[in-house]
């Protein structure tokens, strides 16, 4: 009779157990733990990228997800005529006297001026632009110019290589499109290379008369802080207020907001104690005040 190896005779012996337990000394509690851990671990790192790990799967069936309560969000209103009314007043009262910051002395200089206040101080472009434009006087000279000249002038709005090249793209377009002048109405504005919807109305209000509204980041924070709409793009914000502003009040209107953003309602802490619309002001998402 061949002699058993004694790997075979370790395999035919029953394993030795704890009394009253069903599990084996060789593989106490901890030890099994960790090989679940293990393989558990394993899976994951085999299965395919974005697959959901098995043991996850099975407590997600084994537990049904319970959807959370959605939170009723309050139904827009559109704020009274009569409140409107009183702003504007007191606003009228408030700002005389508003107008553009940026100097200019006709609308191809303010079309500029406005495109270099993009992330830069109007303090800052009033000392750019009388040296830029006694340099080139015309759209055509601006559209020919060099462009490290250009650049060199303009350099301390920031930006200023993208600032050149939609300043050059868009002159150029003026003298073959429009015989040098800046056009007067919103779509032929806004088709010019470089030029949005704030740019244009700053122009046709400023330069042209044309009612425009100008949505800046004062705009926008004063026109939610006192409830006029709720909307956060531009865009939106300024057709919300279309509904909300007179025609005839759209430039002005700007101007004011534009002045209250940075002497009262300004971004962190508003001087509310100070500000003489606060009876009419809900002060939409003020944390904080002054």
């Amino acid at each position: 009779m061949p002699r058993k190896s004694p790997r075979s005779r370790r395999r035919n012996e029953p394993k030795s157990r704890v009394p009253k337990s069903r599990r084996s000394r060789a593989t106490p509690r901890r030890a099994r733990a960790k090989s679940r851990h293990a393989s558990a671990t394993a899976a994951r790192r085999h299965s395919p990228k974005g697959a959901r790990p098995v043991a996850r799967r099975v407590a997600a069936r084994a537990k049904p997800r319970t959807k959370s309560p959605r939170v009723a969000r309050a139904r827009w209103k559109p704020p009274e005529p009569e409140r409107v009314a009183a702003v504007l007043e007191l606003l009228a009262g408030m700002y005389p006297e508003a107008t553009t910051a940026l100097r200019h002395e006709n609308a191809l200089q303010l079309l500029i001026a406005t495109i270099l206040s993009a992330q830069c101080t109007d303090e800052r472009v009033n000392l750019v632009t009388p040296s830029l434009f006694a340099r080139f006087p015309d759209a055509r000279a601006l559209a020919e110019a060099d462009r490290a000249e250009l650049e060199d002038l303009i350099r301390s709005t920031g930006f200023y290589r993208n600032k050149a090249k939609a300043i050059q793209a868009c002159c150029a377009e003026i003298v073959s499109q429009h015989r040098g002048e800046v056009p007067r109405t919103l779509a032929a504005l806004t088709a010019l290379r470089g030029v949005g919807r704030k740019t244009a109305n700053v122009v046709l209000g400023n330069a042209f008369d044309v009612p425009g509204l100008v949505v800046d980041t004062h705009v926008g924070r004063v026109s939610r802080r006192l409830a006029f709409t709720r909307e956060v793009d531009p865009v939106k914000v300024e057709f919300a207020l279309m509904e909300v502003v007179p025609r005839e009040r759209w430039t002005i209107f700007s101007h004011w907001l534009i002045l209250h953003g940075r002497r009262l309602c300004i971004a962190r802490k508003p001087r509310c104690s100070l500000c003489p619309l606060l009876p009419h002001c809900p002060r939409i998402g003020v944390m904080a005040s002054q």
